[in-house]
């Protein structure tokens, strides 16, 4: 059996929000103390011995990682609000997976000798553990299709990538490229990132339309603008420590600005508790600093109706003053649809394009059949032995302590909603996210 490569080789592959979370973190609560939890919604979607065998070398690898005074430099250049206390601890972290990853895994009832499914627990620090999130979950992916559904090849790859670039451009959509989590492999995404810059290139005079990619590894290596703010992380953690829901987005939007300035916040993330209690906080001068908010559950039409209304007929700021970044579950069409209705409601907008761009594949024995992507996720489970939950804006994404939940929706008022676009198991494959 050949050697294993390391895939995972830099600090910087991952999301830029996870470095800028980092930074929050370790300025705000520098001792709380995390757990977090692997979740595979596509739960039919199992796993083999050689894949297992392969990620823990790859977990075992990132105990190797450690920052670079080149990759220090390219951060305080391209991201010149990172604090630099920030970066001098950044000198000298680096992970324990052997102490702070719990790995494991167990034959799954009904099925025959060697379908897996994974248990994957992350403690430690909350600043000591927040980076493992993004390369484990793209490490899990690239297993899955390394050994488990190997019938796909990279043919093809740079020239879809080119295409749908293309596709964007011609209808005027301004997307950043969002795909690290989920990606196919390493390989794949710096393919994609290949034929994206082909387009821009090719149509200078449409390149501003593309911001730029998540993935700070690729974004330095195609001297593109890194992109991202928040996850949900920032504000489950803050209401787990606090245990006050009702002020949470706001205490998070505090922490926020006092950590990056008021000129740096980006956009807002609505949904961490539903966007309706996130609305009712989102007021000046929070809603002057961010220049937006993003998208990431629930209905993308009703949304966009929603914060339109919010923006332009409560708070009284002018049309396309505002942005909507929509993130959830996006491929061109679906781009280029909401951007229509983004324009008919007074709204600018941005599109955040992840696993339609770095795993989108048909399987190679038969082209008319899609192979299909994980759908995974971790996410905190606990923030100082206090549940850690998230509600979003829509049933199949909430998570956590379904007592906690329970309570929390009764606290704020949470209105039940689903859409046709809610079947987590298969979130690119149902007919309303391709």
């Amino acid at each position: 059996m050949p050697a294993i490569e390391q895939v995972i080789t830099s600090f910087l592959d991952t999301d830029l929000y996870k470095l800028t979370m980092h930074a929050a973190v370790y300025t705000n609560f520098p001792d709380a103390e995390v757990v977090y939890k692997y979740t595979n919604r596509s739960f039919q979607l199992k796993f083999n011995r050689e894949a297992i065998d392969w990620l823990q070398f790859q977990f075992k690898s990132l105990s190797t990682l450690k920052c670079t005074e080149e990759e220090l430099a390219y951060l305080s250049k391209e991201i010149p609000y990172l604090p630099q206390k920030y970066l001098k601890y950044l000198e000298t972290f680096h992970l324990t997976p052997d102490k702070q990853m719990s790995f494991n895994y167990h034959q799954v009832e009904g099925k025959p000798p060697g379908h897996y499914d994974l248990e994957i627990l992350i403690k430690g620090t909350w600043k000591d553990t927040i980076l493992y999130e993004i390369p484990v979950l793209s490490l899990v992916s690239e297993a899955y299709f390394l050994f488990v559904d190997a019938d796909w090849n990279l043919d093809g790859q740079l020239e879809k990538s080119y295409a749908k670039t293309l596709e964007l451009f011609n209808h005027n959509v301004v997307f950043s490229e969002f795909g690290t989590r989920r990606r196919r492999s390493f390989e794949t995404h710096d393919i994609v990132m290949q034929g994206i810059m082909k387009a821009v290139k090719e149509i200078p005079e449409k390149g501003s339309n593309f911001l730029g990619t998540s993935n700070v590894l690729l974004a330095k290596k195609y001297d593109v603008k890194p992109i991202g703010t928040v996850a949900h992380e920032w504000m489950m953690g803050i209401a787990a420590i606090t245990d006050d829901y009702t002020n949470a987005n706001k205490m998070a939007m505090d922490s926020w600005i006092s950590t990056f300035g008021p000129k740096n916040v980006g956009l807002a993330l609505t949904d961490t508790f539903g966007t309706d209690a996130f609305l009712k906080v989102f007021v000046p001068p929070y809603s002057d600093y961010y220049i937006g908010v993003r998208q990431d559950s629930g209905d993308p039409i009703k949304y966009t109706e929603k914060i339109a209304h919010h923006y332009i007929d409560v708070l009284k700021y002018p049309k396309f003053s505002k942005t909507i970044c929509y993130s959830d579950s996006l491929n061109p069409i679906k781009a280029m649809e909401y951007a229509k209705v983004a324009k008919e409601h007074g709204m600018k907008s941005t599109f955040g394009i992840g696993t339609n761009f770095t795993n989108d594949f048909q399987r190679k024995s038969n082209l008319q059949v899609k192979s299909e992507p994980l759908n995974i996720v971790i996410k905190l489970l606990e923030v100082n032995g206090n549940h850690a939950i998230k509600i979003s804006d829509n049933l199949g994404k909430n998570m956590g302590d379904p007592e906690t939940v329970r309570r929390v929706k009764k606290e704020l008022g949470y209105v039940e909603r689903t859409w046709a676009g809610d079947d987590e198991a298969h979130r690119w494959t149902n007919g309303s996210s391709k």
